[in-house]
């Protein structure tokens, strides 16, 4: 459960606090104020990463050097400092050299209006899809995906050089592809896990009976050696490394149909949805604790039925945090905290507590 949140230079915000309830809190306001950037930063203060975005960069304000936050999830105080040149957490206020004990103390999903780029979407939508979910459920999987990505930027930065270096392009090929079949390993065996909930969670929100697949397609053959060693002839001409992980991708059946081809908008929101909420139950399986779900805005653009049916799928025990235009579509207020997020003339962005 996260208690408090206080940011300092995080997307539009200088600095803001907030606290929340325990079961539900209800953040209300116009667009463009910051509600997303909200729950971004609930995300980022307990999984040292955005849901949104592969790089931290991009979140700090603009103008300034870092960004900082900084809160209290069940009983432990979590800081994270994050600039282009320095990096700082701390647990209880000891700084972690290493970030396992911090990265253990809370687990979270994050739900947004945009997930149907999961569907629509390119590759890379789904691969951070996966590691977002990966880094929660498997403790190497963090060293695993950063040691396979900077082999992978070495390598590329020598198949790019004139004249030609094979002797060090060879010699990032061997971290490569051990890296690679670790992570080419876990991300399979995470999309195993993971399909039964997301079709679970699929036939609770949908009055369809529709069965659902998710399929891992990895971005080589079973053999990735052999594969990369077939590709060098076409390598050299393009100058970058075409098989391994950074070409992975998920398949998302409806029917044993594609579902980006085969599906409609409510199919395919539906479909999103049920991935989010497939991530909660396997993470809640696998912890016997529920993560934590930060909800952008979503149940607006749902129908009332199915509206309805996620309120209810939703894991009983799990904290919600929701950000929302407006309550008009909830027959009656929820328990809980509700906030109105609005721009004050003189304080900037401030919470008012309704009812």
């Amino acid at each position: 459960m996260v208690r408090s949140l206080s940011i300092r230079d995080f997307r539009c915000f200088a600095r803001f606090e907030l606290e929340f309830h325990p079961e539900l809190t209800c953040i209300v306001g116009g667009n463009a104020l910051g509600k997303t950037s909200l729950l971004e930063a609930v995300a980022v203060l307990i999984r040292l990463q955005s849901p949104r975005t592969t790089s931290l960069l991009p979140v700090i304000r603009s103008g300034t050097q870092g960004l900082l936050t900084d809160g209290m999830v069940d009983r432990r105080h979590l800081q994270f400092y994050y600039s282009a040149k320095r990096r700082k957490l701390a647990l209880d206020s000891v700084e972690q050299r290493d970030p396992t004990r911090y990265l253990d103390v809370g687990r979270t999903v994050f739900f947004a209006s945009s997930d149907t780029d999961l569907v629509r979407g390119s590759s890379e939508e789904r691969r951070r899809f996966l590691d977002f979910l990966g880094n929660q459920l498997f403790s190497n999987y963090r060293d695993v995906l950063r040691s396979y990505d900077k082999a992978l930027r070495s390598r590329n930065a020598y198949l790019k050089m004139t004249p030609a270096r094979p002797r060090e392009v060879l010699a990032y090929t061997k971290p490569l592809l051990s890296f690679g079949n670790q992570l080419t390993a876990l991300r399979n065996e995470l999309t195993h896990r993971l399909e039964p909930h997301v079709a679970a969670a699929y036939q609770a929100i949908s009055d369809r009976g529709e069965p659902v697949s998710v399929e891992y397609q990895p971005g080589a053959s079973a053999d990735f050696e052999s594969a990369l060693v077939a590709s060098v002839e076409e390598e050299r001409r393009l100058r970058v490394t075409l098989v391994g992980p950074h070409r992975d991708d998920v398949r998302l059946l409806l029917h044993d149909r594609p579902a980006n081809l085969f599906s409609s908008e409510g199919q395919q929101r539906t479909l999103v949805i049920a991935l989010k909420l497939g991530q909660a139950f396997l993470l809640e399986a696998e912890f016997r604790q529920s993560p934590v779900l930060l909800l952008d805005d979503i149940f607006g653009e749902l129908d009332r039925s199915r509206r309805n049916r996620l309120f209810t799928s939703l894991p009983a025990g799990a904290q919600r945090i929701i950000t929302t235009t407006s309550l008009a579509w909830l027959d009656q207020d929820p328990a809980g905290k509700i906030y109105e997020l609005k721009e004050d003339s003189i304080q900037g962005r401030i919470l008012v507590p309704c009812g």
